[in-house]
């Protein structure tokens, strides 16, 4: 086993490792096709570290430019994971990757105690797209489901920090709002946004985290509390997976804890395939 930092001209050889765990990779695997392999402190890049064993790639892990470490390393992810951040010399902001995995690279930091902002166990569900389930509320027009219009800009900003304080932890600041706003504009301009709407009037938010051309990951889906339990959400869960299905997309996956958001994703046809971990360190 030899342990090395990536750099460019391993991006094969690091995909080919990724592809084989393609559910729990999405994060890793878009930002290196976002940002190259190579860290210069830009946005969506990090630094890599991988484990090889005859010549392949066994384990690998990312620290990103948010201070988040990425993990794919079934094997010798204590060695991966220490390297990766000695390499990087910069603090670890959180963790996520297979929950095992998360569990092994905390106790390897040292950070298994350490104050945290979000932490737990996920389930990661995937959808092949050729099953989607489409919700009546959508194939009948009663609820319908578009990119979103600039008009509707500050009302999904707001949604989207609503989500980060719900979902995430998140501290309301402006600090905290030019950071969602940030993110969900990205969403927008890429391409990777949508909301869903009665009577022309937004009552959901489905968006992408992370793209592949032949899978994506769902995550950002946000209701207003007033508007939960009406079936909202699976339309615009269903709609924005249409979309993505009429471009080339094959699979989705998504990771959740959420009791009340396994109920929607299951209902749009997404099974339960693994455990997954998000830790969000203070």
């Amino acid at each position: 086993m030899k342990l090395r930092e990536l750099c460019a001209g391993d991006e094969a050889l690091l995909e080919e490792f990724l592809r084989a765990h393609a559910n729990s990779s999405m994060f890793m695997r878009s930002n290196m096709r976002r940002a190259g392999i190579a860290y210069r402190g830009e946005t969506y890049q990090a630094t890599y570290a991988a484990a090889f064993r005859n010549g392949r790639v066994i384990g690998a892990a990312a620290h990103c430019w948010s201070g988040m470490v990425l993990l794919q390393a079934p094997e010798q992810t204590a060695e991966v994971v220490r390297a990766c951040i000695a390499w990087s010399g910069r603090p670890v902001r959180g963790l996520a990757g297979p929950a095992e995995q998360v569990h092994r690279a905390r106790v390897a930091l040292g950070l298994e105690n350490a104050p945290t902002a979000l932490e737990g166990d996920e389930e990661l569900y995937a959808l092949d797209l050729s099953e989607i389930i489409v919700p009546h509320a959508l194939s009948s027009g009663t609820v319908t489901c578009r990119p979103p219009h600039p008009g509707e800009r500050d009302t999904l900003c707001a949604w989207r920090m609503a989500y980060d304080i719900e979902l995430l932890g998140a501290i309301d600041s402006p600090e905290s709002r030019h950071r969602a706003a940030a993110f969900l504009d990205a969403q927008i301009a890429e391409g990777n946004a949508w909301v869903a709407l009665q009577d022309g009037v937004p009552v959901s938010l489905s968006a992408f985290n992370a793209t592949l051309p032949e899978i994506v990951q769902l995550g950002g889906i946000y209701t207003p509390p007033e508007l939960r339990g009406r079936g909202f959400a699976k339309v615009a869960v269903a709609g924005s997976l249409i979309a993505a299905r009429d471009r080339g997309v094959s699979r989705a996956v998504l990771f959740t804890g959420n009791p009340s958001a396994v109920r929607t994703y299951k209902a749009v046809g997404f099974r339960h395939g693994s455990d997954y971990s998000l830790v969000l360190l203070k």
